[in-house]
């Protein structure tokens, strides 16, 4: 199965739900999207505007892959199911976004950690998703949260008061 999730932002992202969608006409596997406020409404998946927060949880650990927008709180979701995501940034050409803020980010990240696959040209999803296995071959998922890390550091400032 694949989760798709293009998050809450209040813009469209049609042209992922909508590729999304063909591609599951196309090929024998499950696909699952979070369309948010996407006009595009599937005809091949399974899909739901918003899931709440357990249930993306749970879709992310049973999913195959994940396939994400560029937000942050969208991608980190699988990455702590220990997935690799694919991202595809939100681009301002397509009026899914006010800017390609998500393109730099994600681009940034890739550089930084190297554990998310960032698609740029969505008409090369369909081989990313194809080569996914061999392409996350070699990439390690050391995500780990530091909200634990922080709340201990931060309670030691506060007890120091």
């Amino acid at each position: 199965m694949i989760f798709v999730t293009v998050g809450t932002h209040e813009q469209q992202f049609d042209r992922l739900v909508s590729y999304m969608d063909k591609w599951a006409g196309e090929n024998d596997e499950e696909v699952i999207i979070q369309t948010g406020y996407s006009a595009y409404e599937p005809k091949n998946c399974r899909f739901s505007r918003l899931y709440p927060y357990e249930e993306m949880r749970e879709l992310a650990e049973k999913a195959r892959l994940v396939i994400s927008h560029g937000g942050p709180s969208s991608f980190i979701v699988p990455l702590q199911a220990g997935r690799i995501p694919i991202v595809v940034p939100r681009r301002k050409k397509y009026g899914e976004h006010i800017n390609d803020h998500q393109l730099g980010f994600c681009r940034e990240l890739k550089k930084r950690w190297g554990n998310i696959i960032v698609v740029k040209d969505i008409d090369k999803l369909g081989a990313v998703i194809k080569g996914y296995n061999r392409i996350t071959k070699n990439i390690r998922n050391d995500y780990r949260s530091n909200n634990e890390n922080f709340c201990r550091e931060f309670e030691k400032i506060i007890n120091e008061r």
